[in-house]
């Protein structure tokens, strides 16, 4: 079975709702605010239809124009798609992969900068996570309020605990920092 990227995940699971063309999935996609947890834009939402087409997980079930707009091809999910999906879906959750996010080179090399400095850019990363962390909540709150059943928005939940630690952490690495328990300048000949 060919691997989906989480942007063709994330096709094939709005297919399993209904038919749509692609424009309409990109607007779900950001209305829902997927766009937080998966990396869209028109033109790769556009090639990952198209490479799903090639690999028949999806079909086309016609084209429609609307006034002077482009026409719009409309797609289906194929059994073939369904059942790639739940696969994909399955094994991901079952298993780890760890993803080499790049916060961590970051972290790795932060001891180049001098403490005043490091502290400086925890604290705006902080300011940036807390930003996040308020969209989050709207969003949850959003669902919530609309009575969006919680197996759908159950991976913004995820993504606002893994926001929370990271900002917990940053918090408590300035806190060691300026008590001097987190020595930052050590001896480099070590």
């Amino acid at each position: 079975m060919a691997d989906l990227t989480p942007l063709a995940i994330s096709v094939l699971a709005l297919l399993e709702e209904k038919p749509m063309h692609a424009y309409e999935m990109y607007q779900l996609l950001v209305s829902r605010h997927n766009h937080r947890i998966v990396k869209v834009r028109p033109g790769s939402l556009y090639h990952t239809v198209e490479r799903l087409a090639g690999q028949e997980f999806v079909r086309a079930t016609g084209t429609e124009r609307a006034g002077n707009r482009p026409e719009r091809t409309t797609y289906e999910i194929t059994p073939a798609g369904s059942e790639a999906l739940v696969r994909r879906v399955e094994s991901g959750i079952e298993t780890f992969a760890y993803e080499y996010p790049i916060f961590p080179v970051f972290l790795a090399e932060a001891h180049n900068l001098d403490a005043e400095d490091a502290v400086l850019r925890f604290r705006r990363r902080i300011e940036d996570l807390d930003c996040w962390l308020a969209d989050l909540e709207k969003a949850l709150s959003g669902a919530q309020a609309r009575d969006v059943p919680e197996p759908y928005w159950i991976a913004g939940s995820y993504v606002r605990m893994q926001v929370m630690a990271e900002r917990d952490w940053l918090t408590t690495t300035i806190e060691r920092i300026e008590s001097k328990d987190l020595e930052w300048q050590p001896d480099k000949t070590q």
